[in-house]
């Protein structure tokens, strides 16, 4: 049988499958294990700003000082999570957990901010956060994840649907309030 890492394989025995290798389009096959991933502290406020400047471009140091503030002083569960490499923060995922909004009480998250340093990109560091968060969210019971991304941000579009992301049947509907 010609090897392909997409199909388990057989071994030994002609009934024995081996399930171990991993499957190319499972965004969570352990990918948190070779890439280690932590709860975020309030100590990598500097770090979070960093990586996302050299991503977006812009400095959104207000925005990620009330995340972080947020994070810590707001919330009673905390989900938010930082990736390493060498012992260095290389990623970050941030997400809330919210037990209903709209007349709706089932648990779901929101995950706001995700962002990987552009030196990082490609080697898996988006996926062990994702990995590590949806594991974590899994054991508060939590039903869905869910986010909202620019229209035309195409990269992200396409990372989150690797990692099963799918429109949801919600429309966000916003209005200019100088429209009056």
């Amino acid at each position: 049988m010609p090897s392909n890492s997409s199909i388990p394989q057989r071994i030994g025995d002609p009934d024995e499958i081996d399930y171990s290798m991993p499957i190319e389009d499972d965004f969570g096959s352990l990918s948190r294990d070779r890439i280690p991933v932590r709860s975020m502290t309030e100590d990598d406020l500097p770090t979070l700003i960093a990586i996302d400047r050299r991503t977006t471009g812009r400095d959104r140091t207000p925005y990620y000082q009330r995340k972080v503030a947020e994070a810590f002083h707001e919330s009673g569960v905390r989900v938010s999570l930082v990736a390493e490499i060498d012992g260095l923060p290389v990623g970050f995922i941030m997400a809330r957990v919210d037990f209903g909004e709209f007349g709706r009480t089932e648990p779901e998250a929101v995950m706001d901010t995700i962002g990987v340093n552009p030196g990082h990109g490609g080697k898996g560091v988006g996926h062990a956060l994702m990995s590590q968060l949806l594991a974590n969210l899994a054991t508060l019971r939590v039903e869905r994840v869910r986010t909202v991304v620019e229209w035309n941000d195409f990269p992200l579009l396409s990372f989150l649907n690797r990692c099963g992301f799918r429109p949801s049947q919600r429309i966000a509907l916003q209005r200019r309030i100088d429209d009056a």
